[in-house]
């Protein structure tokens, strides 16, 4: 067992879990971490943010798109708090990650010294914080058994964050002490009589509908789920910014679960008489604020597979509630023998014709045809092709137009905040190009775009290269539709100044390029697909163009007309 200080120690233990990637902001109070990073610089890869928040979603995209913890550095106080966003996008998303952060010594502790938070508050490991463990080591032959709890508990049950607080002075301790090995996420098994339940429920359903998502599928899972629902001609809705679930291409696929549902769907979820819930929390975006299912019992059947104990049961009383990994109940699942015929196979086949029928897209005003670009980006994107937004109205586009073949294929390929953070798609999508090497295409919007657009020069650092297509409108665009809604004609804070976004790419390193009409777009993809540097497409769009559905007028329009009859 050799000596050497805690900091190098850390990172020595960040290889045993086989971490590859580390994401973070520089800060004094961890120094002796980041001379870890130079000796084991053959075997770790620190990458090196412009902002705390962009390294959290880094970090955070990272465990959604291999399943093991993202690893995040930051120093103490506004670098911790900085990071917060990346961890409640990490604990609303089920995304395993670890935060360290850097704090203040130890002989300073509890003096409100320069930078002092108290994490464990202000990180709040409970059902309402923002992750699931907060610990601080103060004895450095510990390290090993932290860093090793800190990925178990990231990994297992419902995956999540988990922050570890790292006292300056405790770093440069000389130590001796080895790392232990790799942890191993744990598997909750599937009792062979809830199986016999399941089955027994689906005999007796006449309009079943499944809804997969949530975090924890691998390939093995979404295969495994695939084979179910061809097994009992399952039609299969995929929840909420998981549609990558459950392959889009496929003739038993519903459409996802989520903001703007198609409202043909949401039909035929008030309409089901079973639901079969795999993974996702049934929370807020995939229960449509809750009234797509009556809380806490709802009209239909529910079963509810959930890899938490804690999970089940805490919003909506199933029917049947079952404890197990997505492995664990796909294989499961997928055993499980089916009758000859089900008496279901016209309304599996309506919830898919549903679905194909809400891509014909509505004619909206302008000279950008938003379909037509997502039907570009479908036709030119590889099938590995990784998509990456952050939250508003110009999420929409992608999300209902674009068809992802997803885990089932061997790829996970969408990486959207479920927790509606704005800034998520630029760092996520870098962490994706430095990671996997993949392409990634990164839709934003102009307001999304400055919360982290700065960390293009992060991406031209370390040598990713992604595409972004900016929808600038000039606005808030959710905040304007929603204020039109309920105050027309009184606007107010959702209006935007803009730079020139395509100049600013320029000045980071990016190709930027303009567009202003739907013909200009194919070209400029191509040969942002083509060339070795990231490329920012800046699309022009109506600023009536609101959503996938109407117009900013239209809606005004409504709202006028209801005000006057009141």
């Amino acid at each position: 067992m050799k000596s050497q200080i805690a900091g190098h120690l850390l990172v020595e233990c960040l290889v045993a879990q086989g971490v590859t990637h580390a994401f973070g902001v520089p800060g004094e109070s961890y120094l002796a971490v980041l001379d870890g990073f130079h000796a084991y610089r053959e075997q770790i890869n620190f990458v090196t943010n412009r902002q705390e928040g962009g390294a959290a979603f880094m970090a955070e995209a990272h465990g959604k798109l291999t399943g093991q913890p993202g690893v995040c550095f930051v120093t103490r106080g506004p670098g911790a708090t900085n990071a917060s966003i990346g961890v409640h996008t990490a604990f609303q998303d089920s995304t395993p990650m670890v935060l360290f952060v850097g704090d203040v010594a130890s002989d300073m502790r509890d003096r409100e010294a320069f930078q002092e938070v108290d994490y464990g508050t202000f990180f709040g490991p409970n059902t309402k914080g923002m992750a699931k463990r907060v610990e601080r080591i103060d004895d450095a032959r510990r390290i090993p058994e932290y860093v090793a709890r800190a990925f178990a508990t990231a990994l297992n049950g419902r995956p999540g964050p988990v922050v570890l607080v790292l006292p300056e002075d405790m770093l440069t301790h000389t130590v001796e002490a080895a790392a232990l090995p790799r942890v191993l996420p744990a598997k909750a098994s599937f009792a062979p009589e809830a199986l016999q339940n399941l089955r027994e429920m689906l005999l007796k359903a006449e309009r079943p509908l499944v809804i997969a998502g949530g975090g924890g599928w691998t390939q093995q899972a979404a295969q495994a789920l695939q084979r179910f629902a061809e097994n009992w001609q399952l039609p299969v809705g995929n929840a909420f910014r998981f549609q990558d679930t459950f392959d889009n291409f496929h003739a038993l696929y519903a459409g996802d679960v989520g903001i703007g549902i198609n409202p043909k769907l949401a039909a035929r979820v008030r309409e089901s008489d079973l639901i079969v819930a795999i993974g996702p929390r049934l929370g807020e975006m995939t229960s449509g604020g809750y009234t797509l299912f009556e809380v806490p019992k709802i009209k239909q059947t529910l079963v509810h597979i959930h890899a938490s104990a804690e999970e089940l049961n805490r919003v909506y009383q199933a029917d049947l509630a079952i404890n197990a990994t997505m492995n664990t109940a796909a294989l499961a699942l997928e055993s499980m023998q089916a009758p000859a015929s089900v008496p279901w196979g016209a309304w599996a086949k309506g919830c898919n014709a549903d679905y194909l029928a809400n891509m014909a897209p509505q004619k909206l005003p302008g000279d950008i045809d938003m379909p037509a670009i997502v039907a570009s980006l479908q036709k030119h994107l590889p099938d590995d092709a990784v998509l990456t937004n952050g939250a508003g109205n110009f999420a929409s586009w992608v999300h209902r137009f674009f068809k992802h073949h997803g885990l089932a294929k061997g790829f996970k390929t969408q990486l959207a905040p479920t927790n509606g953070a704005m800034g998520y798609g630029v760092p996520a999508g870098i962490a994706a190009a430095i990671t996997t090497g993949r392409t990634v295409l990164t839709m934003a919007g102009d307001g999304d775009f400055l919360m982290n657009g700065q960390e293009l020069a992060t991406a031209v650092q370390h040598g990713a290269k992604t595409i972004i297509v900016l929808l600038n409108n000039g606005m808030y665009g959710t905040i304007r539709m929603h204020q039109e809604r309920e105050y027309p004609q009184h606007v107010s804070g959702s209006s935007l100044q803009n730079p020139n976004f395509s100049v600013l790419a320029q000045a980071y390193g990016y190709q930027g390029v303009r567009i202003t009409h739907t013909d200009e777009f194919e070209p400029e993809l191509l040969a942002a697909l083509a060339r070795t540097q990231g490329t920012l497409i800046e699309v022009m769009l109506d600023p009536d163009v609101i959503t996938t559905r109407g117009t900013l007028s239209a809606i005004t329009q409504t709202a006028l007309a209801r005000t006057k009859s009141i």
